[in-house]
Parts: structure tokens; C-alpha cells; sequence
């Protein structure tokens, strides 16, 4: 199911690296697909990467599945990302837009879309390096861009200029579909779709604020005010 306000739509992804967490959101209609990385997987206790990567391909059910790469090594990375992909048509790669040593990962990306394999290229936050994902995509190529807009708030600049100089970018590419990470609040979901952005990453936790839309704010002024009188009540707090 397609999230939609104004008639603008986008579709949520989520993440996380629980199995049962995968398992449980795979199952609900409104999640499109789901994505993790070596962060939430090392949060989560994972131990063997390839077990969890397996497990995950099966718990997603046929959804949208994107697993991560962690080599420095250009060669190795391809290697990994060739491993990965053979799992699931699902699974989409992703490749991070810079080792951790500061060097793009162009040539990477080029070689992979050239072969084939669908891409998640991760940890976008600058125009360059979105236009090192366009030098590097050929019009073909089945790739998410996920644009950490959340990185890019952080940092007082409005993320949405990021994301429509993507759109913009990539409008001829109709394989080529832009994410909207490291989201932040509900609200971020509304930005995205209102500014024409195709897929947007939220965590469990705001998944479940999604029914406030539109919710009477009176109302929840007052469940707000009720949650503090019970927190009070029950912690037996007094003032004398």
C-alpha cells in the first residue's frame, strides 16, 4: 500500500534488524519494503552476517530487502555486493557513496549497475555526490538513492532542496527511484510525498504515529495531558 496526503504518494519502507521485528512489518500491507545495515544488525546481536542476510530474505516476504555492504576494498565490495545479490531478486545493494576512508565509491557503482544489480546507494548528503550517482547509473539501472534528509536537517539546511534537486536529476531514469532517510518524525513523511520524493524510510516507532493523521489537536492536547496525570498518580509524586 502506497501512503498518500494531497493526492501526492510514496511508498514507506522500514528498518531494522530484528527478525521478528522483519517478519511482523513484512506482513503489514502498508510496507513496501525494508532495509538494515551493519549498525542495526551489531544494535540487534547479530553475529554471523550471512545467516542474518538469509534469514532476513526469507522474513521479508517477498518484499523489497536492502543489505549492505562494509568493505573498503573496491574489489572486495563488488565481490560482496555479487554475494548478496544472488540471495533474492528482492535484495537490493547497498553500496555507501564513500568508504570510510573518504573515497567515492563511483567506479563500484558503475560496475555493479553495468552487471545488473539492484542498488541501494547509501549515505547520500550532497549534490556532488548525487551527481556522482547520476555519472555513475546508467538509464537502466534499478537503484534507490537514499538521501539522508534527516543528516542534512541535523546540520540546518532544508533537506527537501536535496531531494528535488535528485528528482529533477533523475527524472528520465524510471528505474531509478529516490529515498528519503534517516527520517525523523511523522512529518517527514508529508514532506517527501509533498515534494514528489518516491520512497521514504521510517522506523517502527513512527510507523505507529502514522494514524494521528489529521487527528483533532484539542484531543490530543488532552490525551497529552492525561498521560501526565496518570505518570504522576503512579509514580505517587507529591508536592508539599
Amino acid at each position: 500500500m502506497i501512503f498518500e496526503t494531497k493526492n501526492k504518494k510514496i511508498k514507506l519502507f522500514t528498518d531494522g534488524a530484528n527478525l521478528d521485528s522483519i517478519t511482523k512489518l513484512a506482513n503489514q500491507p502498508m510496507i513496501d519494503g525494508l532495509t538494515t545495515n551493519p549498525t542495526l544488525m551489531r544494535k540487534s546481536g547479530v553475529t554471523n552476517y550471512m545467516t542474518f542476510a538469509k534469514a532476513a530474505v526469507s522474513a521479508s516476504n517477498g518484499k523489497s530487502l536492502s543489505l549492505e555492504v562494509f568493505s573498503d576494498d573496491p574489489i572486495e565490495m563488488i565481490e560482496q555486493a555479487k554475494i548478496l545479490s544472488s540471495l533474492s531478486p528482492t535484495v537490493y545493494v547497498k553500496v555507501p557513496i564513500t568508504n570510510s576512508k573518504g573515497e567515492t565509491s563511483k567506479s563500484v557503482i558503475k560496475e555493479l549497475t553495468n552487471e545488473g544489480i539492484n542498488l541501494n546507494i547509501t549515505a547520500v548528503l550532497s549534490k556532488r555526490q548525487i551527481d556522482i550517482c547520476y555519472e555513475s547509473l546508467n538509464i537502466n539501472s534499478r537503484s534507490y538513492i537514499s538521501i539522508f534528509a534527516g543528516r542534512i536537517a541535523d546540520t540546518g539546511r532544508d533537506p527537501v532542496e536535496y531531494i528535488s534537486y535528485a528528482i529533477e536529476k533523475f527524472r528520465s531514469y524510471k528505474e531509478v527511484e529516490i529515498l528519503w532517510a534517516s527520517t525523523r518524525e511523522v512529518f517527514n513523511i508529508y514532506q517527501a510525498a509533498n515534494c514528489g520524493c518516491h520512497i521514504i524510510t521510517v522506523t517502527p516507532e513512527i510507523i505507529k504515529k502514522i494514524s494521528l493523521k489529521d487527528y483533532d489537536l484539542e484531543l490530543l492536547s488532552l490525551d497529552t495531558v492525561k498521560m501526565f496525570k496518570d505518570d504522576s498518580l503512579h509514580s505517587n509524586f507529591t508536592i508539599s
